[in-house]
């Protein structure tokens, strides 16, 4: 991993690939706010990287590389000062190139590699928990919005009629790691978002409510098939009440 630096506040630092980002809630841990990092940028352009480390001298910052110069530019811009797990983000380009992009443009220089442990047996089985995840969409539940359905009234077979258009948005294929804050941190970028259900016995789905069904129906037609993983693109469809 390349040691990355910011730029100097006041310095003429080139556009790149790479944005760093400071200012994060330092209580978050680190797995959860990588993922959460990946689900708010990827609406900008394909990440190539999430770089995050548990030192005591990188606590609170972050590194996000984009494939490009312009979704980096995007992100800068339209995330800046947004309130990520109740503190406003600080973003600017990184000084230096993460590996994977100098690698890219044959200016890679190899460091000396550190022992770390072996995650790689982990992140498959978080990958085939996410892929197990979403096989298959979830049928919409029909009883109180916030309830636990009990498993006998989820219906296993295709769902009836949509449910007309109203405040309450219905989330299906979501990955198994989804938590309420990353959602939230997607839909409230929409007026008038109130809050995030998710139902423990039902993992993959989610409730979102709005204060009114327009406002619901915008945030539905901006975030239907937005990707949390590549494997995993939300399917948004009205609650029925």
């Amino acid at each position: 991993m390349a040691e990355l630096t910011a730029a100097n506040p006041g310095s003429d630092t080139p556009q790149n690939q790479t944005i760093y980002i400071n200012n994060l809630n330092e209580k978050i841990k680190l797995d959860e706010l990588k993922k959460s990092l990946n689900a708010v940028f990827s609406q900008f352009g394909k990440i190539v990287e999430v770089l995050a480390l548990k030192t005591l001298k990188h606590k609170g910052q972050a590194w996000v590389v984009f494939d490009d110069v312009s979704s980096a530019t995007s992100a800068l811009r339209q995330m800046q000062g947004f309130p990520f797990y109740d503190k406003p983000m600080r973003i600017q380009y990184a000084k230096t190139k993460s590996d994977v992009i100098a690698k890219a443009g044959g200016t890679f220089i190899p460091r000396e590699k550190r022992k770390k442990p072996d995650d790689r047996g982990r992140k498959k089985k978080d990958q085939h928990d996410a892929n197990q995840g979403g096989m298959g969409l979830n049928p919409a539940y029909a009883g109180p919005y916030g309830a636990t359905p009990p498993l006998s009234q989820v219906p296993s077979a295709m769902p009836e009629a949509p449910a007309p258009p109203n405040n309450i948005l219905f989330i299906q294929n979501l990955p198994q790691q989804t938590t309420p804050m990353m959602l939230q941190m997607l839909f409230c970028q929409y007026a008038g978002f109130k809050e995030v259900r998710m139902v423990e016995a039902k993992p993959g789905i989610a409730f979102v409510e709005y204060e009114n069904e327009m406002q619901s129906t915008v945030a539905m037609q901006g975030l239907q098939g937005f990707r949390i993983t590549a494997e995993n693109p939300m399917l948004i469809i009205y609650a029925k009440k």
